[in-house]
């Protein structure tokens, strides 16, 4: 497996160079997919890794906006994304942190869904997720947290962003289990490992990089 370094983030070839126009339909895109899983999550009463099960927890113990809180837990990971990944990786994540943030209460507004079933949300919900986790990372961005992490130690080590992710996620996961039933919890580990698989299979340092 080839190590993707830093100089190579910073040296594009021409054909993959995305325009203004495209990061931002990508950036877009991306955060409306996760904002619809998330909210999918949220409805059936499940989970999800990252950041963004922090703050599912966080908002499950106190009430407080899923949205405000996803944006406030993120605030920390950018010193390590300007110091380690480039201002400009670190504005499109911000950017696309704060459309999720708006996103996810935006989709609570239009979507009300019944009866979602643990199990078909967690593979559906990861499954979108984890391609707006792709529209993202493509496109030098990110949703912070843990997501920054992950792709600084690929950057650094070689170490595959999906497995690494997924890992996270279920430590996240186990914490959970005071919280949510059993069939709502396993549902939410199979939104995990679908939406880390989409990441694993197609985001590698060896396939697609591009700025």
């Amino acid at each position: 497996m080839s190590t993707l370094s830093r100089s190579s983030m910073n040296a594009t070839p021409d054909h993959l160079t995305h325009s203004l126009l495209e990061d931002v339909l990508a950036i877009l895109i991306g955060t409306l997919l996760v904002a619809f899983g998330v909210t999918m999550f949220k409805q059936a009463g499940l989970l999800t890794g990252s950041t963004a099960g922090i703050a599912f927890l966080l908002h499950y113990r106190t009430g407080l906006p899923f949205g405000a809180i996803f944006f406030v837990i993120n605030l920390p990971f950018y010193w390590l994304a300007w110091r380690r990944m480039g201002w400009r990786f670190t504005l499109k994540t911000f950017i696309a942190v704060s459309l999720l943030s708006v996103f996810t209460s935006m989709h609570g507004q239009f979507l009300h869904l019944g009866g979602l079933n643990p199990f078909y949300t967690g593979l559906v919900g990861g499954l979108m997720m984890g391609m707006g986790f792709i529209a993202l990372f493509r496109h030098q961005a990110s949703l912070g947290g843990f997501n920054i992490l992950a792709l600084y130690l690929q950057d650094r080590y070689g170490i595959r962003a999906g497995k690494l992710q997924l890992g996270l996620d279920l430590l996240i996961l186990a914490t959970s289990l005071l919280l949510v039933s059993w069939p709502a919890l396993l549902g939410s580990i199979l939104g995990a490992v679908a939406m880390n698989m989409v990441i694993g299979f197609n985001h590698r340092p060896d396939r697609y990089i591009a700025m």
